[in-house]
């Protein structure tokens, strides 16, 4: 299994200040993503993700970045879009570090 890559919240909110090319997933589920979120991202909970993987197809050719409360979700997203060939990387500590 590869190994799943990581960003902590500040060289993520460095690159966005930086980069407009990012993708942002959030996998929790809607009520979390309406409390509070990161401007402008996707939101597939991480259980429709194998039902909703094509709506992710636009973005194969960039860089994904994964988030959820803590981390742990967003993990298992990556792990599941990595062997899909997506370039997915997870925010570290989730938004509870953001």
């Amino acid at each position: 299994m590869q190994e799943i890559q990581t960003i902590t919240a500040s060289e993520l909110k460095a690159q966005l200040a930086n980069d407009n090319d990012l993708v942002l997933l959030d996998v929790r589920e809607p009520s979390e993503h309406a409390e509070k979120n990161i401007s402008n991202s996707l939101l597939i909970p991480l259980g429709e993700i194998p039902a909703r993987i094509s709506e992710l197809e636009p973005y194969k050719n960039r860089k994904i970045i994964v988030y959820c409360r803590s981390g742990n979700r967003s993990g298992q997203a990556c792990a599941y879009l990595g062997q899909h060939g997506y370039n997915v990387t997870n925010l570290s500590g989730g938004m509870l570090k953001w």
